[in-house]
C-alpha cells in the first residue's frame, strides 16, 4: 500500500477514528514483534489514512511497555510515510492548559529503560541520525496551516517533556522540568519520535493538553482523576477531524 497520506497515532482517549470509512485491520509481523493492535486503514476525507491505538484499542499497554519498535515498523510496512501522533499531555506553562491543542517544537527525554533505537540486537546497523529538530518541520507547518485555514486554535510552538510513567510527576519533577525549559509533560513521546527519523519517517506531534501537571495549574493542590483527563480530550479533540480533513487536502 503506497497510497496512504497519512498515519494517525491515538493516544489516550483517542483509541479509533470514527471518521475513517472502510477500514481494513492490518497487523504486519516485525522483526520486533507484534504492534500495540491492528492498524485499520480506511478513508477519510477521501484519502487513504491509517490508524493505530498506541495503548491499544482498550487502552491496554502502559507507556513503558509499548512496542514503539514493532509501532512505527508495522505503519512503515504498510506504506506510510507521514505520521502524525496524537499525545496526550499535561500542561506546564501558561500558554498550555487544560483542553488546549499544541504542535510541539522540541522535546526532552526523561525516560529509561525503554529501547530506543533500531540499533538494539547485536549486528545491527548503528545509526546516528539528526535529531536536532525532533519534530519534521515540514509537516509542523503543514499541520499549523491546516488548523489555520479551518480556524482550530493550536499553539505552534513548545517543548515536550517525555517521562517513564505511568505514575503522573511530583510537583518537584514538574517543578524541575519547567526549569529546563518544558511546556507539556507527557509519557509517550519518547522514544516514538526518534524511531520514527531513525526509520525515516516524517512525524509532527498534535498534543492533547488533558489536564495542569502537578502544581502547574491555578490551584496547586489539584488532584488529577481519570475522568476529568477523558473529559478534556474529549472536548479538545472536537476539532480535529476537520484539521486532518484540511492537512489531508493540502
Amino acid at each position: 500500500m503506497t497510497d496512504i497520506s497519512l498515519a494517525i497515532i491515538g493516544g489516550t482517549g483517542v483509541y479509533a477514528l470514527a471518521q475513517l470509512q472502510d477500514a481494513e485491520a492490518h497487523q504486519p509481523v516485525t522483526p520486533y514483534g507484534a504492534p500495540s493492535g491492528p492498524i485499520r486503514v480506511g478513508r477519510f476525507a477521501g484519502k487513504r489514512v491509517a490508524f493505530l491505538a498506541r495503548h491499544g484499542e482498550g487502552h491496554s499497554l502502559p507507556p513503558h511497555r509499548i512496542n514503539y519498535r514493532a509501532n512505527l515498523a508495522a505503519l512503515k510496512a504498510v506504506g506510510v510515510q507521514r505520521v502524525l501522533a496524537m499525545n496526550t499531555v499535561g500542561g506546564i506553562t501558561a500558554d498550555f492548559g487544560p483542553r488546549v491543542l499544541a504542535c510541539p517544537e522540541q522535546l526532552i527525554d526523561y525516560t529509561w529503560g525503554r529501547v530506543s533505537t533500531l540499533s538494539e540486537e547485536p549486528g545491527s546497523e548503528v545509526l546516528h541520525v539528526d535529531f536536532g529538530d525532533p519534530y519534521t518541520p515540514a509537516l509542523r507547518q503543514q499541520v499549523l496551516a491546516a488548523a489555520a485555514r479551518v480556524r482550530v486554535a493550536v499553539v505552534g510552538h513548545g517543548c515536550y517533556g517525555a517521562t517513564q510513567g505511568p505514575r503522573l510527576e511530583t510537583k518537584a519533577e514538574i517543578a524541575r522540568m519547567k526549569r529546563d525549559g518544558c511546556d507539556l509533560v507527557g509519557m509517550t513521546g519518547m522514544p516514538e519520535a526518534g524511531l520514527a527519523r531513525e526509520l525515516g519517517l516524517d512525524y509532527a506531534c498534535l498534543a492533547i493538553v488533558a489536564n495542569w501537571a502537578a502544581g502547574a495549574g491555578p490551584d496547586p493542590d489539584e488532584v488529577i482523576t481519570f475522568d476529568d483527563v477523558l473529559a478534556n480530550v474529549a472536548a479538545a479533540s472536537a476539532g480535529l477531524p476537520v484539521l486532518v480533513s484540511a492537512l489531508l487536502e493540502a
